[in-house]
């Protein structure tokens, strides 16, 4: 059985396929463009990391473009920093970005001695990394400091831990804590305190009910209410109703979640085309919004994302 991100990366990859040719060769082209000589990719700043390493390697698979020397150079990058100290985004996406080298080109980055129990392998020291930032209301926080769960963060780390074979300790804790973060006018919360339904949280709470086999539990029309009021004159989806611009990366949450529910026509799809289409930057690569004229990697998997899904 695929896990949710197989399942999602190979949905993309069907409707990339139904892109205009020149669109994906030239975002192809971009994307290549952008590994370093280290093997990784990097965002607007800084060097080569594991975060937007792996959003570069999901962008190429989709478009039929992830070659083995880019993969295997990929994998180097990954495999050298097994052993650094990670933040738990990084260190998450590392596992990503791992799972795509190994779907994609046969790379191995985390390696059988890296997977056994009996020798206190790096999956299990992660896998109890992750399980040391479960909180008392059953979700996962932010970092060990955290006292109250994050949606997003039980998402990662729910989409992680199945990556490794894993499942989270004690599920129905998890359902629990999603079922509380849903707000009762649709949509769900990030965090316990926030007053507001946003579009992302609630992408990662119903990723991670279809993860834990639990969609069943969505209040399906209040969502998909949610999620229609979030599209903007722009075409795209904001982010909560406080945010009075579109976003690419709200756009690509948005569609995915009423895939996931069956219910793509919550809101008018080919305006969302036309949006994530205007986010294209000359030369190749998307960039996040309508001030933003800076592509990179992460937007670009969005756009790619967005477009396969509205094809």
């Amino acid at each position: 059985m695929l896990s949710y991100l197989q399942d999602l990366t190979l949905r993309l990859a069907a409707g990339a396929t139904r892109l205009d040719e020149p669109v994906r060769q030239t975002h192809a082209a971009w994307l290549t463009a952008q590994q370093r000589g280290d093997g990784g990719f990097a965002g607007r700043e800084g060097g080569s990391d594991p975060y937007y390493t792996a959003f570069a390697l999901r962008g190429l698979w989709i478009l039929d473009a992830l070659t083995p020397e880019i993969g295997h150079s990929a994998a180097d990058f990954l495999r050298s920093r097994l052993n650094h100290r990670e933040s738990i985004v990084d260190l998450i996406s590392l596992i990503f970005g791992a799972a795509i080298c190994e779907m994609a080109v046969g790379a191995e980055v985390i390696g059988d001695d890296d997977r056994d129990g009996e020798h206190d392998g790096w999956i299990d020291n992660v896998a109890g990394l992750l399980e040391s930032l479960r909180t008392d209301d059953g979700g996962f926080a932010k970092s060990p400091e955290g006292r109250a769960g994050s949606t997003y963060q039980t998402f990662l780390s729910t989409l992680c831990l199945e990556l490794m074979g894993r499942r989270p300790q004690n599920p129905e804790r998890v359902l629990d804590f999603l079922d509380s973060q849903a707000h009762p006018e649709g949509g769900y919360l990030e965090i316990r305190a926030a007053k507001r339904a946003g579009v992302n949280p609630t992408a990662a709470a119903i990723g991670t009910l279809k993860t834990l086999g639990a969609i069943d539990r969505v209040d399906r029309e209040t969502t998909l209410d949610f999620l229609g009021e979030m599209q903007s004159d722009e075409g795209g989806l904001t982010a909560n109703t406080r945010i009075p611009f579109a976003d690419l990366l709200s756009s690509c949450t948005g569609m995915i979640t009423l895939v996931d529910l069956d219910a793509v026509d919550a809101v008018d799809v080919a305006a969302v085309r036309r949006y994530a289409e205007s986010m294209q930057a000359d030369g190749g690569g998307f960039t996040g919004f309508a001030l933003d004229h800076i592509a990179d990697v992460e937007y670009t998997f969005y756009g790619l994302a967005t477009l396969a899904l509205t094809v």
